[in-house]
């Protein structure tokens, strides 16, 4: 004999399953008698849920739309697609940076039956995921963990490999995760040096909560942060002017892809680096609004090539 809170959970799920159910039915499917359902339907008005009753023999009982929140109860088959679904969006950052992903990863893989626990976990030893030169296969969980831990405002004991392969332990006070449309970074204060500090979410190797509840204080921007960082490395860099506000040119150039300065007319002036002039030139092109090249003049004279090729409809070539 089921628990009445379980058979309580059991109706909703059936009610949520089709539009509309008859007391003989739900009767059959819970194996109780058509009282027990009519009492259960009558519990669970009680506790606010909106269902609603068609009278007559042929009547039947139906969720009321948007009448009231109702908790999400799926079975092993929906739990294991909703799981893998969150996975994959915050492995890929399908959603953008947007860490409510990784939170609901984290709350459902808390709540998975340990058979879809088990199944979910063996796709992850069975499924090969793609990674870009240097770097190492992304974990989700490890992703989850570490969201958790910024909310939480909790210090996190990080096993690290930095670009060398070295290994370090480091404790870290944790901010944001930023994801830049290519990786995941972790902002978070080094507690040892005293410092802010960026850590690319492929390179931990394992992150461990020490319990210990921490304030930040005053964090620095996380997302200008990792942009600094970003394009502190391109060998060539190109400074811009926009004629768009400071908040027009963000909305075209976010923080982790280029710094953006108001100019004092009323534009922007835009540095954002590259690989080369002429990756540049076509990534300053795709912006889709009018751009004068401040410097340098190689990107300024490979965005004229590319400009005069598009006209006529050729592809361009290097000098």
């Amino acid at each position: 004999m089921i628990s009445t809170s379980a058979r309580l959970l059991r109706l909703i799920s059936l009610l949520s399953s089709r539009p509309s159910w008859t007391a003989g039915a739900l009767a059959e499917r819970m194996e109780v008698t058509e009282r027990t359902v009519r009492r259960d339907v009558a519990r669970l008005r009680e506790l606010g849920y909106g269902i609603e009753s068609d009278p007559g023999p042929w009547g039947g009982y139906r969720l009321g739309v948007g009448r009231s929140a109702l908790p999400l109860v799926l079975d092993d088959e929906e739990s294991l697609a909703v799981a893998v679904a969150l996975r994959e969006a915050a492995r890929t950052g399908v959603l953008g940076g947007d860490q409510a992903v990784l939170s609901a990863l984290l709350k459902l893989s808390r709540l998975l039956p340990s058979g879809v626990a088990a199944r979910l976990a063996g796709m992850d030893t069975a499924v090969e995921h793609t990674s870009g030169p240097g770097e190492q296969p992304l974990s989700s969980r490890l992703l989850a963990a570490l969201a958790s831990a910024c909310r939480r405002g909790e210090r996190v004991r990080l096993s690290y490999r930095d670009r060398q392969g070295r290994e370090t332990v480091r404790e870290v006070d944790p901010h944001r995760l930023v994801f830049t449309g290519h990786r995941w970074y972790l902002v978070a204060l080094d507690v040892a040096r005293g410092r802010w500090r960026t850590f690319r979410a492929d390179r931990v190797a394992d992150a461990r909560s020490t319990g210990q509840a921490v304030e930040l204080g005053t964090p620095p921007d996380a997302a200008e942060m990792v942009a600094r960082v970003l394009t502190s490395d391109y060998p060539v860099y190109a400074r811009v002017a926009l004629a768009r506000s400071p908040d027009q040119a963000r909305r075209l150039v976010p923080p982790t892809a280029g710094t953006c300065e108001a100019d004092g007319a009323g534009g922007t002036v835009v540095t954002i680096g590259g690989v080369d002039p002429e990756s540049l030139a076509r990534r300053l092109l795709q912006l889709g609004t009018p751009f004068r090249v401040l410097s340098p003049d190689a990107v300024r004279d490979a965005v004229h090539r590319h400009a005069l090729a598009l006209a006529e409809d050729n592809p361009p070539t290097a000098p």
